[in-house]
């Protein structure tokens, strides 16, 4: 009949995906520290043998058989290695291996020199590992139980760290849904059901208001492993966001008929998608927006009302830069490859929809296409460049206050 300590090992080892023999050396090694620290001392090298079906314990002193060194030699031996150790300080840097070997050197932990050695075992030589066994008193037999049963804990506590660990991480770069648990401070916590989760303030979107209880989609940007447990960092603003909901949402994305080329994200106000396909049937921007405007509706909700524009993308620069500052009409681009900048003419009455809210529309325009933008008013005398700040103009007529 299996004892209570096996049982409870062995269930470990079933629910948590555990080696047995993992656990044990665990174990075995928790009883040589308590061994070493309340019946030993700090020169013993102590390895512990531990009978789970009966509890019997085995303990001893292992040790490595070496040459004799004089105490002097060893004196001499310390003061040189003090010496080269101020010296490589002086040095900015670390001795090396190479500095130390020629030094007499005795560990008493792991080492008996072979004149003790042979009071332990006559025959014994140089190399050879002894193990000399060391008495287990009665007190220490009951502490084993203990013992084994808080390593026990701690391993399930480690198996359900790294399990949380390795789910996340899969999931790393990927949407999830949590539930808003609170707020501390400048960050959210999200409970995503067997770990809580962050939500940093500068990954936050400023409009949105983040209420306990609400469930929410959110970016995976991060997970590590600290000393604490997995840490999982979300995001509200990542571009990648923006990504990932047009791969869910948009099944020619998702089977990789139609590709995202590229996008640029002012989180919580606008975003430009440029997509593309090497299908001739089929319409990349009719596709993301879908009939009645539905799929790209669903997707707006679920960015909490951020307006999308969808771009066609092309590999010619000129076509790729006119289409990026959709909504406005462009009358011609004139590009500098050496410097990747482009100006950009427009009609009077398309300037201020190019330029957008705060410049936002030729901002985002850039970001996307990787070029510096300038437009410029065709006949007129307004210029404005993609890089430079912009203040904030009310729109000119009705059809450029609904684009914005």
């Amino acid at each position: 009949m299996p004892s209570e300590i096996v049982k409870a090992i062995q269930t470990l080892c079933d629910e948590k995906a555990l080696s047995y023999e993992v656990v044990m050396e665990t174990i075995e090694a928790a009883l040589a520290a308590a061994y070493r620290k309340d019946f030993g001392n700090k020169q013993q090298n102590i390895k512990v043998k531990f009978d789970p079906e009966t509890g019997d314990i085995q303990a001893w002193d292992v040790k490595t058989v070496v040459e004799d060194i004089e105490e002097e030699a060893l004196e001499k031996a310390q003061e040189e290695l003090t010496v080269r150790r101020e010296k490589a300080h002086e040095e900015e840097r670390e001795l090396t291996e190479e500095e130390v070997a020629d030094l007499p050197h005795f560990n008493p932990k792991t080492e008996m020199m072979i004149k003790e050695a042979k009071e332990v075992k006559k025959k014994v030589k140089v190399g050879e590992v002894l193990e000399i066994p060391l008495e287990v008193s009665r007190d220490f037999g009951r502490m084993a139980a203990q013992t084994a049963k808080q390593v026990i804990i701690q391993k399930i506590r480690e198996a359900e760290r790294n399990m949380v660990y390795g789910s996340f991480k899969d999931q790393e770069g990927k949407i999830i849904v949590g539930t808003i648990q609170r707020v501390e401070g400048r960050k959210v916590l999200i409970d995503l059901g067997k770990v809580t989760a962050v939500l940093p303030s500068d990954q936050q979107i400023a409009r949105e208001f983040y209420r306990p209880g609400a469930r929410m989609k959110f970016f995976v940007a991060s997970v590590n492993m600290t000393a604490r447990g997995p840490e999982i960092i979300l995001s509200r603003s990542a571009t990648g966001m923006v990504d990932e909901i047009f791969h869910q949402e948009i099944p020619e994305i998702g089977d990789g008929v139609i590709l995202v080329k590229g996008i640029a994200r002012d989180a919580g106000w606008r975003s430009k998608v440029a997509v593309a396909t090497d299908e001739s049937s089929i319409d990349p921007i009719g596709s993301c927006i879908g009939q009645r405007g539905g799929r790209i509706n669903t997707i707006i909700e679920e960015l909490g009302g951020e307006k999308i524009d969808v771009i066609k993308w092309s590999d010619d620069p000129t076509v790729y830069i006119a289409n990026a500052l959709s909504p406005a009409k462009v009358i011609r681009v004139e590009t500098n490859e050496e410097i990747k900048e482009a100006d950009v003419y427009v009609a009077s009455d398309q300037f201020s929809l190019a330029i957008g809210k705060n410049g936002q529309n030729v901002r985002l325009a850039s970001q996307l296409t990787d070029w510096k933008i300038k437009v410029i008013e065709e006949g007129g005398t307004q210029v404005v460049v993609s890089d430079e700040p912009i203040e904030e103009k009310e729109p000119e007529n009705t059809e450029e206050a609904a684009a914005e």
